[in-house]
């Protein structure tokens, strides 16, 4: 696409693709087209898919080569909201799901509720590889004064390269409304999404620019000194959807190694983590009211805040990618 980043932190060859388009069904359709010739004229000893919309070339140039495949499901992909309200759309990637998934030997997913959705639709087990940072994630972190970042504030932080629909993030800019109080706060959102205009319009239409700050998508060696200049890291998901339901972002993981308290919504794999470390706070409802209420509760209460600080640590020593790597290794040392 073309406002992508360029990776640059990647010990491998990366090879791109040049689309004529960059959303919907012409996208995925010549997206997979030009995977499907790439593979067929490549050499590969090993392929790996990564989500759905990467499965059908793979599968197919697996089974015209004889090379065995690897599925990384990254999501319950069939249960994405984008194509809820999409019945051809759905029926299509449903019907590729369907045809493929119950022959393919080894099947990674994120969490332990989505591997039960498969395996109770395929009768497949899945290995649950979460997407967890490296223990170390950086020598030395950098100063607010070096970030531009107040000194003198409170920091609440919403970041992800999904701040879509139904992931909080309209609720936590009207949080900050001088209403509900949080005087001395300031909100960061850091990250891109499909509701990035509409937060942005929002701050305006409510005269917020001096409390909220949108920050554009940041490489991850450079998120990481933002999230652990934090007070506050924010994960939000609705139960809208089965995908949201039982989804487990990325940030949580970074705000645990950043040791930074987390204020989440109940969803079940995010419960299961904060209750299990006791690592923050959990709210029942998104009203934008209830959000400052358990915001000013958490800043407030430093004895609680000293009791997660303690146990984030515990958390980002027990939670850590060299742990979380063994499933993948033994699988892939099947094929060396």
């Amino acid at each position: 696409m073309r406002n992508s980043q360029e990776v640059t932190d990647r010990k491998y060859i990366i090879k791109r693709f040049a689309l004529f388009f960059e959303k919907g069904f012409l996208f995925y359709a010549t997206y997979n087209l030009r995977l499907f010739f790439y593979l067929l004229f490549h050499t590969s000893d090993l392929l790996v898919s990564n989500d759905l919309d990467t499965l059908l070339p793979n599968y197919l140039i697996s089974r015209l080569k004889g090379v065995s495949l690897v599925y990384d499901s990254h999501e319950y992909f069939t249960g994405v909201p984008e194509i809820q309200q999409r019945p051809f759309v759905k029926k299509v990637w449903v019907s590729i799901e369907k045809w493929i998934f119950p022959q393919l030997k080894h099947i990674f997913t994120v969490n332990d509720s989505i591997a039960s959705l498969y395996k109770l639709e395929y009768d497949k087990e899945l290995i649950v590889v979460r997407n967890i940072p490296a223990s170390s994630i950086t020598d030395k972190i950098k100063t607010r004064q070096e970030l531009g970042l107040p000194i003198d504030k409170k920091i609440v932080l919403l970041q992800g390269a999904g701040i879509n629909v139904d992931r909080g993030g309209e609720e936590a800019v009207m949080a900050m409304k001088s209403e509900y109080g949080l005087e001395g706060v300031v909100l960061y959102i850091i990250g891109d999404g499909d509701v990035i205009e509409i937060l942005k319009r929002m701050v305006v239409e409510n005269s917020l620019e001096n409390r909220v700050f949108l920050l554009p998508k940041k490489p991850y060696n450079e998120l990481i000194h933002y999230t652990a200049n934090a007070d506050i890291g924010l994960t939000l998901d609705k139960d809208t959807n089965i995908n949201y339901r039982y989804s487990l972002p990325n940030k949580i993981f970074d705000y645990i190694h950043a040791q930074i308290p987390v204020l989440s919504s109940s969803l079940v794999e995010l419960r299961n983590i904060i209750e299990k470390y006791q690592i923050g706070f959990l709210t029942e409802s998104h009203e934008p009211k209830v959000i400052a209420e358990s915001i000013t509760f958490m800043l407030k209460d430093e004895k609680n805040m000293e009791f997660w600080k303690k146990n984030l640590k515990i958390a980002a020593e027990e939670i850590t990618w060299e742990n979380e790597q063994k499933a993948l290794i033994n699988v892939y040392k099947q094929y060396l």
